[in-house]
């Protein structure tokens, strides 16, 4: 869930900003530090950025991950959709791997009964490709022969 360009592009205001503060004490000090506060902040924004990925019957969303044996079906929601899923209907139980900068979300649900986590909020550019990658993964269900 890389930022998009719009970000690294406002935070280049830190520039003018310890430019402006450090200004009356030293010119330079103010432009090397505005420079310095950008990369540690660009960096940062970089480095902490998670990934969602579905690997081996397992989700992986941030530093969380679940077995799809534990998880009904994923389903993308977009535009005014996914608004909703963010706000008036979001259940307060639900864990959240989402970002502002990204306005599709995907909802998989949590079917251990053992789990009061009632289903994952996770933010993605593609929300069609993620629910089908999550609900492809599955592990078919076994039934008995003659069944």
């Amino acid at each position: 869930l890389w930022p998009t360009p719009w970000i690294y592009v406002a935070s280049l205001l830190f520039i003018p900003a310890s430019i402006l503060v450090l200004a009356p004490v030293s010119l330079p000090a103010g432009i090397v530090t505005g420079v310095l506060i950008y990369v540690a902040v660009a960096v940062s924004l970089s480095v902490t950025a998670p990934v969602i990925e579905v690997d081996g019957g397992r989700l992986r969303a941030g530093r969380a991950e679940i077995s799809l044996d534990d998880t009904g079906v994923a389903i993308g929601a977009s535009d005014a959709a996914a608004r909703v899923e963010r706000g008036t209907g979001l259940d307060a139980r639900a864990y959240l791997v989402i970002r502002g900068w990204v306005k599709h979300v995907v909802r998989v649900p949590i079917v251990d009964p053992a789990d009061p986590t009632p289903y994952w909020l996770v933010s993605t550019r593609r929300p069609k490709e993620l629910a089908a990658a999550i609900n492809g993964s599955r592990r078919p269900e076994r039934t008995e022969p003659g069944a």
